[in-house]
């Protein structure tokens, strides 16, 4: 069972932006520039956070006010807070053994943790880890007999909630990986590798986890693949692009719930809906696929107001902080994701990192919500100053 942590908030790091400062030193350029960046010239990147930051909420002082609580009913499970931890590709390259940390953090402050296709830690160790909580983000394959394989490893090891992935139809164009070797297929240079040198502690945690590798995806991969061939396998993989006739079949398949991420617009949230899903993420994938596109909040805000009694609506991309989530929240979101905010948490404090942001999200959180005088999360779209 879940006993509440007990770790407290490490003061040299009240803010993410603290973490992510910590983070930069901690960890490989090469490494953090995956977590940091976004795609070509980063404008989504910045315009997702920016834009979440003009949301105004309203304080009602002379209320009666009690007590502010955080615990929102999701899926028919009752979480301690309005936010999750939303799937990340890679997380053993930021910092080793995340996907781990991150999970146990995660169930022990009764939140989401969201297992990515292509992170570094299998459905089954992370089923083990949660008692079964977490839930699965799909990459749609090419192929599939691998799609079934992998929803019946998650089925099997209890997952709950299975997020499909629809804004990948192509890998992002990132000049950051690129030059880094980051692209596929990946290559180690020397300067990657003196890069390395200069971060003991990043390079002896790897050297005691070993390499870190795609495990969810490992019982499907050839042996021995070099880094080229590697490439190869993932560009053959990930192949194909979500639609609706591939959606079905995976309806009648899975069991659980089923969430719809990276929704941008209202024709895909009508889709969702058509197709019976039970909830959607809009996301634009922390801005690292359409640099061109909107960012999240504009989106969420017309899709909440025209289909939230009709479907769950969430979201991630951009949110950093306690405030964000309320703003996110206050703007039509019945939850919340994010991604980057934990990653910099663990490659700022190691095995520490999970518990300190989940913690330091919470305390701003309820901050937040005691200062505008809102006793629930349901609650907060009463306190949105509405833009004329």
């Amino acid at each position: 069972m879940s006993t509440k942590p007990t770790i407290q908030i490490n003061h040299k790091y009240p803010s993410v932006a603290d973490l992510r400062a910590r983070a930069q030193k901690k960890i490989p350029k090469f490494a953090f520039e995956y977590l940091d960046g976004g795609c070509n010239e980063d404008v989504n990147l910045a315009k997702n956070t920016a834009e979440i930051r003009e949301v105004e909420l309203m304080p009602y002082y002379m209320d009666k006010h009690q007590h502010s609580d955080m615990t929102t009913q999701l899926f028919g499970h009752t979480y301690d807070a309005p936010f999750g931890i939303a799937p990340v590709g890679l997380q053993g390259l930021m910092w080793p053994n995340a996907p781990e940390i991150l999970a146990k953090a995660a169930f022990s402050h009764n939140i989401p943790f969201v297992l990515s296709t292509v992170t570094t830690s299998s459905i089954e160790r992370i089923a083990e880890i949660t008692e079964g909580r977490a839930w699965f983000q799909l990459y749609h394959p090419a192929e599939n007999r691998l799609r079934d394989d992998m929803l019946k490893r998650a089925e099997a090891t209890g997952y709950p909630v299975l997020v499909l992935l629809c804004d990948v139809p192509t890998f992002g164009f990132r000049p950051r990986d690129i030059r880094n070797g980051l692209s596929m297929p990946p290559r180690m240079s020397l300067k990657n590798i003196l890069q390395i040198m200069g971060k003991p502690h990043w390079a002896l945690e790897t050297l005691k986890h070993g390499q870190p590798n795609f495990e969810v995806l490992k019982p499907y991969m050839p042996k021995n693949l070099d880094l080229r061939q590697l490439g190869k396998f993932m560009d053959q993989t990930f192949s194909g692009r979500l639609n609706e006739e591939k959606i079905a079949p995976i309806r009648d398949m899975w069991k659980g719930k089923i969430v719809l991420k990276g929704v941008a617009n209202e024709s895909d949230t009508e889709k969702a809906i058509k197709l019976g899903l039970d909830g959607i993420i809009v996301s634009n994938h922390g801005g690292r696929q359409l640099d061109a596109g909107e960012s999240t909040i504009r989106p969420l805000t017309r899709i909440a107001e025209k289909y939230g009694d009709q479907i769950t609506v969430m979201m991630d991309s951009g949110i950093r902080s306690g405030p964000d989530v309320a703003r996110t929240i206050a703007s039509g979101a019945h939850f919340t994701f994010m991604g980057r905010s934990f990653m910099y948490g663990v490659a700022a404090l190691g095995k520490q990192g999970g518990n300190h942001t989940i913690s330091l999200l919470k305390q701003e959180l309820q901050q937040v919500m005691e200062q505008i005088c809102c006793e629930k999360v349901s609650d907060l779209p009463r306190h949105l100053i509405s833009k004329t």
